[in-house]
């Protein structure tokens, strides 16, 4: 009786020992989940310059975040930084935030990204106010980029401005391309718009600067010699627009450009623009998706809108002496 009851005593002592075990294990995965779920995400906001198709495409980013639950100051941190336009504060940047070993970075401009993606080959990056991610050295492809590297694309085809050109100067017959030599962005709109060009009879007159400090001097080298100059969604252009305009409407030179801002607020002419608000948001829950573990930038396509508009610059247009066709007066802000 007494072996009996000692072996009640052992079983139990184990049966509390085995629940103890169970208890400890339970909060022990508790515990785990709970730290993963109160985890700060750190990302790095890379922005080129401060424009407003690039301030546009940075608020649709951190909005596009928030919808998906992730907000700043609760479960991700974000440091917002801008380079002003210097390569070397891009490095710099890029450089600080690998070695912070944050865990996204947003580049914002082909340069940015460009930049960043030497940087890493691990941390997820996404684009945006990038035209050809594949053209950039970016991505394997467009459909699928296969590294560390997505986003969203402002790909706005040429022709739009051409053929809104030439129904405010019907009567035009040369074409001046204002632009940065060396940014790829650039270079690509603007070899699509000589070969559309070309189909419309239209002679093209380049002039290439190398910074903002050259961009005066590019601008009057083309006034007399074109009807109209047709702009790329450049960032030293439309980061200059507002002192370009004082040299072409007093010349009363018209000036395109598919980018909203530097119509409406910085004097050029008209335009046929991509919502840059809407590709931030856009790339702001692809890295949603990413910082959830749903996707990897390997496997997600380039991104894209088709929501355009037309806009015209009252002020600027009257001043420069266009006649506006009925079927653009509603387009007139």
């Amino acid at each position: 009786m007494k072996n009996l009851r000692q072996k009640k005593m052992i079983a139990l002592a184990i049966g509390a020992v085995l629940a103890v075990g169970v208890i400890a294990g339970c909060g022990g995965e508790k515990k785990e989940a709970g730290a993963e779920k109160s985890k700060v995400y750190q990302i790095g906001v890379l922005q080129m310059v401060q424009h407003g198709a690039l301030d546009d495409s940075n608020k649709g980013f951190v909005d596009g975040l928030a919808s998906r639950g992730y907000k700043n100051g609760e479960n991700i941190k974000i440091d917002q930084q801008n380079a002003q336009g210097d390569q070397a504060n891009l490095k710099t940047i890029s450089q600080r935030f690998v070695n912070n070993k944050v865990d996204l970075i947003f580049a914002i401009a082909t340069p940015a990204a460009q930049i960043v993606a030497n940087e890493t080959k691990t941390i997820p990056i996404v684009g945006a106010a990038i035209v050809d991610y594949k053209t950039a050295k970016l991505v394997q492809s467009n459909e699928k980029p296969g590294g560390n590297v997505t986003g969203t694309t402002n790909h706005n085809p040429p022709k739009r401005q051409i053929d809104l050109a030439l129904k405010l100067v019907p009567k035009a017959k040369t074409v001046g391309a204002l632009y940065t030599s060396s940014e790829v962005n650039s270079q690509i709109q603007v070899k699509a718009m000589k070969e559309y060009a070309a189909e419309k009879g239209l002679t093209v007159i380049e002039a290439t600067v190398s910074n903002v400090n050259d961009i005066q001097q590019a601008v009057q080298s083309l006034l007399g010699k074109v009807d109209f100059i047709y702009c790329p969604t450049d960032n030293n252009i439309v980061s200059a627009m507002s002192n370009i305009a004082k040299i072409t409407v007093p010349a009363k030179m018209p000036v395109f450009i598919g980018d909203e801002a530097p119509i409406k607020t910085g004097g050029a002419t008209a335009g046929i623009s991509v919502n840059f608000y809407k590709l931030g948001f856009q790339a702001g829950e692809m890295a949603a998706d990413i910082l959830s573990g749903k996707s990897k930038p390997a496997d997600m396509p380039i991104g894209s809108q088709e929501d355009v508009k037309v806009i015209i610059n009252q002020e600027a247009s009257k001043a420069i002496g266009l006649v506006i066709p009925e079927e653009l007066r509603k387009a007139v802000e």
